[in-house]
C-alpha cells in the first residue's frame, strides 16, 4: 500500500514538472540515439561545425574567368655563387595560365585551364673551381644558350568549402587532368654544337587552395600542388645526327613549392 502511494506521488510530481515547463516555454531535451543515426551526412558535417554547405560561394550557373601571369628576368656580371665564379649571363621567364569555368551545381565548378611558359638563358661564361693544387678540378662553360617553351591544357573540377556562414573567404579542392608538350634548344661552344629536344607529358594532380573575394565579382586565389601522378617522354636530336630518348614517371604526395599559384578571378 505504501509503494502505490510513493509511485502515485512520483507520477504527480513529473506531470507537474512537464506542465510548468510547457507553460513557461522552456524546452526539455530528450536523448534519442536513433535520431542521431538518422541524420544525413550534410547534417552531420554541419553538426560538427566543419562547414555550412548551404552557404553559396558560387551559385549554380555562374561563370568564372581568371588566370595568372608571371614574368622574371636576371642579369649577372662577374658574379660568384659558391664554387662557381665569373658568371656572366642574362635570361628571362614568362608564364601565362588562363582559366574559364562554369558552376553546374552550387559550390562546384568544372572548367578548362591553359598554361604556356617560355624561358631563355644566355650564359657567356662560368667557371667551376674545386680544390687547389694538383688535385684541383677546374671546368669552364662558354657561349651556352638555352631556349625552351612548353604548353599544357587541363580539365579541372573544383569544389568550394565554405567556412561557416562566411561568403568572402572559402577553401577549395581542385583536381586537374593535364596533357601538354615542350620544345627546347641548346647550343654551346665554338664551333657551335646544338641539341633539339621535344617532349610530351601527362599528369593528374590535386591543388587545394583558398579564395578571398575583394568585391562581389573579383577574387584573389592562392593554390598549391600536393599530389601528382606524372608521365613524361623526351626525344633529343644532337647536331642533327645522334638521337636519344628518355621516359620518366612519378607519384608524389608532398607540398610542391614550385607549383604555388597566385591569381585573380572574375565571378560573373
Amino acid at each position: 500500500m505504501q509503494l502505490s502511494k510513493i509511485f502515485t506521488a512520483l507520477a504527480a510530481t513529473t506531470l507537474l514538472t512537464f506542465t510548468a515547463a510547457a507553460q513557461s516555454g522552456d524546452t526539455i531535451a530528450v536523448s534519442n540515439t536513433s535520431a542521431d543515426v538518422a541524420m544525413s551526412r550534410s547534417e552531420q558535417r554541419a553538426n560538427r561545425g566543419l562547414s555550412n554547405m548551404t552557404t553559396h560561394i558560387v551559385p549554380k550557373g555562374q561563370w568564372v574567368f581568371g588566370g595568372t601571369l608571371t614574368y622574371s628576368t636576371h642579369t649577372n656580371s662577374d658574379y660568384s655563387l659558391l664554387v662557381i665564379d665569373d658568371i656572366n649571363s642574362t635570361g628571362y621567364t614568362v608564364k601565362v595560365s588562363p582559366m574559364v569555368g562554369y558552376a553546374l551545381m552550387r559550390n562546384s565548378l568544372i572548367g578548362v585551364r591553359g598554361m604556356y611558359s617560355r624561358s631563355n638563358l644566355v650564359l657567356d661564361s662560368a667557371a667551376l673551381n674545386l680544390g687547389e693544387g694538383d688535385a684541383a678540378i677546374n671546368m669552364e662553360v662558354n657561349h651556352f644558350n638555352m631556349l625552351k617553351h612548353s604548353y599544357t591544357a587541363a580539365a579541372i573540377w573544383r569544389q568550394f568549402i565554405p567556412l561557416g556562414m562566411n561568403r568572402r573567404i572559402a577553401l577549395f579542392a581542385e583536381f586537374q587532368l593535364a596533357a601538354g608538350g615542350s620544345q627546347s634548344k641548346f647550343a654551346e661552344g665554338e664551333p657551335i654544337r646544338g641539341t633539339y629536344a621535344k617532349g610530351f607529358d601527362i599528369s593528374l594532380g590535386a591543388n587545394p587552395g583558398v579564395v578571398a573575394f575583394m568585391t562581389n565579382n573579383l577574387a584573389l586565389e592562392l593554390n598549391i600542388g600536393i599530389l601528382g601522378l606524372n608521365y613524361s617522354h623526351t626525344r633529343q636530336i644532337h647536331n642533327q645526327i645522334a638521337t636519344g630518348d628518355t621516359s620518366s614517371s612519378s607519384m608524389n604526395f608532398k607540398i610542391n613549392i614550385l607549383s604555388v599559384g597566385l591569381g585573380l578571378a572574375f565571378y560573373l
